[in-house]
């Protein structure tokens, strides 16, 4: 059984007058779907949408989640390189001076 056997069958379930009518509606929907999108018409159907909107979303969302890793991480990364200079001095790796400098440092970021 092909393609066409089945259009066939499904076609012939219809009366004569609303198969005419839903040959006449998907034609209709196929003109106006390839003259408004091209080929793409059946990869993507109607719901394609510009390019130009589409990557402005996109990157909008993007930024919004930036903004959120940079308040919420870097918060906690400042607080571990805080301790980390006081373990580093413990073990007399840097001296009060070298601390005092990159405490400094952590409190202009």
């Amino acid at each position: 059984m092909t393609a066409w056997d089945v259009l066939d069958k499904f076609i012939n379930s219809f009366p004569p007058i609303a198969a005419t009518i839903l040959l006449v509606a998907a034609a209709v929907i196929l003109i106006v779907g390839f003259s408004k999108h091209g080929f793409n018409f059946l990869k993507y159907g109607f719901k394609q949408m510009a390019l130009d909107s589409s990557i402005e979303k996109r990157f909008d969302k993007l930024e919004s989640k930036i903004e959120a890793i940079e308040t919420n991480h870097f918060g906690h990364l400042k607080n571990y390189l805080g301790i980390l200079n006081g373990v580093l001095l413990d073990k007399q790796i840097i001296d009060n001076e070298t601390k005092a400098r990159l405490d400094n440092e952590l409190r202009g970021m």
